[in-house]
């Protein structure tokens, strides 16, 4: 049970940091679960974690959530989902997380570029690609993060409705692991223990991300947005 209850306090400190900023924890938690679990449980482990951390997160903070975006995002998460798992044997998707990279890039400084994509940027969109891109590339979340910091000033709004965005992505990332027969109740213990850490985590981080001024938020937002965007365009080609 040591590995059970250290996991279980790993995902309650990323959840808190996701809680707090609205993203970076899943990924920090993907980074350390390879020393603990099989190739081929990791990335069903980490989604179904991941999202009880965003659901809990945006049921926290349901007032906060945009519901307005969810229908067209949905939609283009069903779609993606669908197409993607069907062709996925069949193309190289090696270099889409580079593209993600450059897009929060230059989503996030270029003026000139944020005048130009707008009339391409939909929730539909982001939700075709998040989703249906997650089965294989575990960099897709700050998409939905790029496009909020865009459209909402409350910071709030941000992580609620973000977190409600990740959380139907991993959704049908489960979905689509259970139809291809993965036995998640092998890992019960291991998962339970991880879902209360991040449920506890999302709850903490909620509760941090008030004592955070506005502003400051914001630029943390930005910086840790950048960040994550450089190191998936250096994972490409490292």
């Amino acid at each position: 049970m040591t590995t059970e209850i250290l996991l279980g306090i790993i995902t309650f400190f990323t959840s808190t940091i996701a809680g707090v900023v609205g993203l970076g924890g899943g990924m920090i938690l993907i980074a350390i679960l390879p020393s603990f679990l099989p190739l081929n449980a990791l990335i069903p482990i980490h989604g179904l974690t991941q999202m009880t951390s965003n659901f809990s997160r945006a049921v926290f903070g349901y007032k906060d959530v945009q519901y307005q975006v969810l229908p067209k995002f949905i939609l283009g998460s069903l779609l993606g989902v669908g197409i993607i798992s069907l062709i996925i044997y069949h193309i190289s998707l090696e270099y889409i997380p580079l593209f993600i990279g450059i897009y929060i890039l230059l989503s996030l400084w270029s003026s000139k570029f944020n005048e130009k994509i707008k009339k391409f940027e939909s929730y539909f969109l982001i939700g075709f690609i998040q989703t249906g891109v997650s089965l294989v590339v575990g960099a897709t979340g700050p998409l939905s993060m790029t496009l909020l910091f865009k459209d909402y000033e409350d910071k709030n709004k941000v992580v609620a409705t973000g977190a409600a965005l990740m959380a139907i992505t991993h959704i049908f990332k489960v979905f689509v692991f259970i139809f291809f027969g993965f036995a998640f109740f092998e890992y019960i213990w291991l998962l339970l223990f991880m879902i209360i850490g991040a449920i506890a985590g999302s709850y903490a981080g909620t509760k941090l991300r008030d004592k955070i001024d506005g502003k400051k938020f914001r630029t943390l937002l930005k910086v840790l947005l950048s960040l994550l965007a450089i190191k998936v365009i250096v994972s490409v080609f490292i």
